[in-house]
């Protein structure tokens, strides 16, 4: 969930969502002043601790990070990215939105809006069914990717 601010929406609904399924879930929850009681969770990982969840995961749900959108598709874990909203308090601005959706035009990421994209996405992994394609854009990560967007970091970083 990041380092900076809560986003318990998220966290709520893969709680919900383990609670619904009996789904193993492990969640890294920040700041968050909500506690799943579904899902097992810890505030922050240190970074190998964090490279072994997402190695052992099978798929991984995140806010629209970029730190997190480069760990999966470096490992080629699929991903569902549900992009944290300003207008509802859990950023300060709406680039996470272009993020996911500048991903989702490229077919890297599965994008969700709400709760209810997220179970169909989850539906899709779980049950081998088809989600609403309308919300949701699949996963292929490719090597280029990757090293466009570590590129692209550096180029802002020295500016």
């Amino acid at each position: 969930m990041g380092e900076q601010l809560p986003f318990d929406r998220l966290i709520q609904a893969m709680d919900q969502w383990a609670q619904r399924t009996g789904q193993e879930v492990f969640a890294q929850v920040g700041h968050s002043d909500f506690k799943p009681c579904y899902i097992q969770y810890k505030p922050f990982l240190d970074q190998a601790e964090f490279g072994q969840k997402m190695e052992a995961a099978q798929l991984i749900v995140a806010h629209a990070g970029m730190g997190t959108i480069i760990s999966a598709l470096e490992r080629g874990k699929p991903l569902v990215v549900m992009p944290r909203k300003a207008s509802l308090g859990e950023h300060r601005n709406e680039h996470q939105s272009a993020t996911a959706s500048r991903f989702a035009a490229l077919g890297h990421v599965w994008v969700v809006d709400d709760e209810q994209g997220l179970g169909e996405a989850l539906a899709f992994f779980l049950t081998g069914g088809e989600p609403d394609r309308s919300q949701i854009t699949r996963i292929e990560p490719s090597a280029e990717l990757i090293q466009a967007i570590r590129e692209f970091i550096r180029s802002v970083g020295h500016q």
